[in-house]
């Protein structure tokens, strides 16, 4: 593994993100309609290998909905506006004319300390799964153990813990800190718990039991944790640092395959098969989604790290509008910046370079861009 002095006395790794990747083609291509991009986590299958963010910008129960009869999972953010309040619309158009940086953050802050109402939860839940879509929804780390089994008892089918930083080992004098493997173990849904970014950290959540793992820190275009803590992903080392841990996971259990979900930089269409070729199964999709017309946050993007009492790592982005959901997942595109048609783009990539099953695309070849001739 290649290390860069930075002074005497301190080495550090040399890391790429998507944008420093890309893809080589082959000698073989195929059509477009005869690959297969499906993927299926437990007993669950989709015809679209994502998950739609758990942002109150991104997912409501009726977008859960859609995306769900589209062929991708809609994750819920059960700490979002949805149960805080009966009818969060009202706040929701506040937010999206909210343009002034720090007001916006101000407001969110106040927005956000209503309480969460444990029968909104599963009220909420419930709407989801009436429609007869696979329903997730999420949770953090620090609100699991409070509010799971409202969460089960309402008929999750998938269980998403999704925090900026997850670990299997959380030390803490102040409180007793969630034990993920048993957790994990009491539970009879799957799974799916991050963000990680390293091989050490994915190994010890896959060895919680958990289904599948986020790599990335989330947040996307919305947050601002390099900023505040210092801290960032170059996402194609992550995915690929933690494929490797899947790798030997499997080893060392036996052969259980645990999922590896990209959990932050696909903002564009490209993004998404470079995720692929890096070892990920699937992605998490945020901000992309949050330019649809039919977005909750109308084209305004934030996530839960923005609205914290203390320490806000994220803030309020116009994204603006470039279609409906089904126009950025599956097309028909009308702009040539890969902001439409994510999953059009990732059949014609594995296409062109010949492959026509996902875990078949892990093993395509990449190679990696010099500064000068990054796009």
């Amino acid at each position: 593994m290649t290390e860069i002095e930075i002074g005497r006395g301190k080495r550090g790794r040399r890391a790429y993100a998507f944008d420093d990747i890309a893809i080589v083609p082959s000698r073989r291509t195929r059509d477009p309609k005869e690959v297969s991009i499906a993927w299926q986590i437990d007993a669950y299958r989709f015809e679209l290998p994502f998950l739609a963010a758990p942002m109150d910008s991104v997912v409501s129960p009726q977008t859960a909905i859609r995306i769900g009869e589209m062929g991708g999972l809609g994750v819920l953010n059960l700490e979002g506006l949805w149960t805080r309040y009966e009818d969060p619309q009202p706040l929701l158009d506040e937010i999206a004319d909210e343009l002034d940086e720090e007001n916006a953050t101000r407001r969110l802050q106040e927005i956000y300390a209503a309480p969460i109402k444990e029968d909104l939860i599963g009220q909420r839940i419930k709407e989801v799964r009436d429609s007869g879509v696979v329903t997730a929804a999420a949770l953090s780390p620090q609100r699991t153990a409070q509010f799971s089994k409202a969460v089960v008892d309402a008929g999750v089918d998938i269980f998403v813990i999704r925090g900026t930083t997850v670990s299997a080992e959380h030390v803490s004098g102040a409180a007793e800190p969630l034990n993920l493997k048993q957790f994990i173990y009491e539970l009879d849904v799957p799974v799916i718990v991050g963000g990680c970014a390293t091989y050490t950290a994915a190994l010890h959540l896959m060895r919680t039991g958990a289904a599948g793992v986020l790599v990335g820190f989330g947040g996307g275009a919305a947050h601002t944790t390099r900023n505040v803590l210092g801290i960032q992903v170059p996402m194609a080392t992550a995915v690929a640092d933690v494929a490797a841990a899947r790798r030997d996971y499997m080893d060392e259990s036996g052969g259980r395959y645990v999922h590896v979900i990209a959990d932050g930089g696909v903002g564009w269409s490209g993004d998404l098969p470079k995720a692929i070729a890096c070892g990920a199964d699937s992605v998490m999709i945020g901000s992309p989604l949050a330019r649809a017309t039919d977005a909750p946050g109308k084209g305004h993007h934030w996530g839960m790290e923005a609205v914290h009492e203390d320490v806000p790592r994220g803030k309020l982005v116009d994204l603006g509008i470039v279609g409906t959901t089904e126009e950025i997942l599956t097309g028909p595109s009308h702009t040539p910046d890969g902001s439409m048609n994510f999953f059009g783009a990732l059949r014609r990539s594995m296409a062109t370079t010949g492959y026509s099953e996902l875990k078949e695309f892990q093993r395509v070849e990449v190679t990696v861009a010099d500064a000068q001739h990054k796009r």
